[in-house]
């Protein structure tokens, strides 16, 4: 049997900014943005060709906003990565090159953290 990882949730005050950065500057896929009841609001949101995505809403946790933990995507070109980043208005650090890969890091509008990880060795970086 597998088990996968497939949905993260992402504590943020304003859904709609924060699907706003999500899709327009970072790049992800909006899944899905439904109300099943006027107390939830689900919004599902997928970076290009990953498996897991990440839920934003209303009524999905007790979570504060911006305390998820540090979050992580792979790419197989880390300078593409930064400069679409940086194109689209994102707030990226310059690339931090380790002996064995090489990271940038951004923050959503509330402060949720995330790397961006290139590892050489790796298949698809």
């Amino acid at each position: 049997m597998d088990w996968k990882l497939e949905l993260v949730f992402v504590p943020v005050s304003d859904v709609d900014r924060a699907k706003d950065f999500y899709v327009n500057k970072v790049g992800f896929n909006a899944d899905f943005d439904e109300r099943p009841n006027e107390s939830i609001r689900f919004v599902q949101l997928t970076p290009p060709g990953s498996a897991c995505s990440i839920c934003i809403g209303e009524g999905l946790t007790d979570a504060a906003p911006g305390t998820a933990p540090n979050m992580q995507m792979v790419v197989s070109d880390i300078q593409a990565a930064h400069d679409q980043l940086a194109a689209n208005g994102v707030e990226v650090s310059e690339i931090d090159v380790q002996d064995w890969g090489s990271f940038v890091y951004f923050a959503d509008p509330d402060g949720n953290k995330w790397a961006v990880q290139y590892i050489p060795q790796r298949p698809n970086g």
